[in-house]
């Protein structure tokens, strides 16, 4: 039987799930957006900012897929660096 996490944890790898998720289906938006925004005519994000989206929702989902099957301290620091990882590209992208 699985030890149960403590609370923190266990909120601290939902938030790390719901990020990672959310950070592929950005991604993936920004990618249809960026290769189709030509034949709309309208300017639309460059692939610098594209592929640094797409890193980031590939390292996200992989520290997420650790998270959930390490119950110990490696799962907990792989979710911090899923919440990491998303506040990072949402800040530098987004924010500034």
């Amino acid at each position: 039987m699985r030890a149960s996490l403590p609370f923190w944890d266990r909120m601290l790898r939902g938030l790390a799930g719901v990020l990672a998720g959310g950070l592929v289906v950005l991604s993936l938006g920004l990618f249809g957006v960026w290769l189709f925004s030509d034949d709309w005519g309208v300017p639309g994000p460059g692939g610098f900012t594209v592929f640094w989206h797409l890193v980031g929702a590939v390292v996200a989902v992989g520290g997420q897929r650790l998270a959930d099957r390490r119950p110990d301290r490696t799962g907990s620091l792989a979710a911090a660096v899923v919440v990491g990882t998303a506040a990072l590209v949402l800040g530098l992208a987004w924010f500034l």
